[in-house]
């Protein structure tokens, strides 16, 4: 029996993984907040329990999935920001980049082993609360499976222009918050460098977690 605190990482899981594309992702520019949130869950809890090598925890090949995917459903840029906090604005375009891709590769090896529990879960999206000219939402969800539902909840942004539609930039599971959580963590790191170079230390920390989790696969 699946116990709370493995639901609890599967459905993180499920929402980290939601975020970075699996397929059928693509978003609509008219697409409801709450429609694609329920579109997206639902496509990744069909597409581990139709892949065996997904559903067994094989980390390169949901790394494979990702690097295909140009992120259209989720403002990442605007995540990595926030978990950085104050000294993403003093980083330079590369250390920016190679934030965005050690945060993303952190979150998808961290939530990966998860996804092996995937069994009967259902997605249940929770009546919207929002006015029809909102441009910031909060969708909420419950992963129902065995044991107590667990709350899930995304904030979403509405986008203009170019790839206009609904994008997360955050979620919520039992009350805690991601980004806010990563950014008491990295704040950590950016402030134990005294020389000024909190940046490349957090960089080369995310660098070393996840080559620590890459070779414990």
């Amino acid at each position: 029996m699946m116990n709370r605190r493995t639901l609890n990482r599967t459905a993180a899981a499920l929402a980290v993984v939601a975020w970075i594309g699996l397929p059928g992702a693509v978003l609509a520019a008219d697409e409801a907040p709450d429609a694609l949130i329920k579109r997206l869950s639902t496509d990744v809890l069909e597409t581990v329990r139709a892949d065996k090598s997904i559903k067994s925890g094989d980390v390169d090949k949901i790394m494979a999935l990702v690097d295909k995917t140009i992120l259209p459903h989720v403002n990442f840029r605007r995540m990595t920001a926030a978990a950085v906090g104050p000294a993403w604005r003093k980083a330079t375009p590369d250390q920016q980049k190679r934030l965005q891709d050690e945060f993303k590769s952190l979150l998808v090896r961290t939530y990966s082993g998860a996804l092996s529990q995937v069994t009967d879960q259902t997605i249940v999206v929770k009546p919207l609360r929002a006015a029809p000219d909102d441009k910031d939402v909060l969708v909420r969800t419950e992963i129902r499976g065995r044991g107590d539902p667990v709350q899930l909840d995304y904030r979403l942004e509405k986008t203009p222009g170019d790839g206009a539609g609904w994008k997360v930039y955050n979620l919520n599971v039992l009350g805690v918050w991601l980004v806010e959580t990563y950014r008491n963590q990295f704040a950590q790191e950016i402030n134990a460098a005294a020389d000024g170079q909190g940046i490349d230390r957090l960089i080369e920390s995310l660098a070393a977690r996840n080559k620590a989790n890459a070779g414990g696969k």
